[in-house]
């Protein structure tokens, strides 16, 4: 399988992925920084909070790690929780935007 097609399977995957207290996934919040597939199936994924003391980080990790590491193809998942550039509402898709009341 190409990187591309795997990653096109991360993202469908990312989108099953909800913060507990946004009805959005944290794929159209915009959450995710960065997806990078390694030619022997490793991922590293960079991504952040909608609030750096967010209570529901560690669950929302472990389900991105767990989930994309599921993906065919995909032999290892690192996910790195970044905070540069903060996140804002700019960020999210128009679908989540829409969701949320924003447009």
């Amino acid at each position: 399988m190409e990187k591309i097609e795997i990653e096109e399977k991360i993202v469908a995957m990312l989108k099953t992925v909800y913060d507990p207290e946004i009805p959005v996934n944290v794929y159209d919040l915009g959450l995710i920084y960065k997806i990078d597939v390694s030619d022997n199936g490793e991922v590293v994924l960079d991504m952040t909070l909608t609030a750096p003391n967010c209570p529901a980080a560690d669950f929302i990790m472990e389900d991105i790690r767990q989930k994309v590491e599921s993906v065919e193809g995909v032999t290892a998942a690192t996910i790195n929780l970044v905070f540069e550039p903060e996140w804002d509402k700019d960020m999210m898709s128009e679908e989540a935007k829409l969701e949320l009341g924003f447009l």
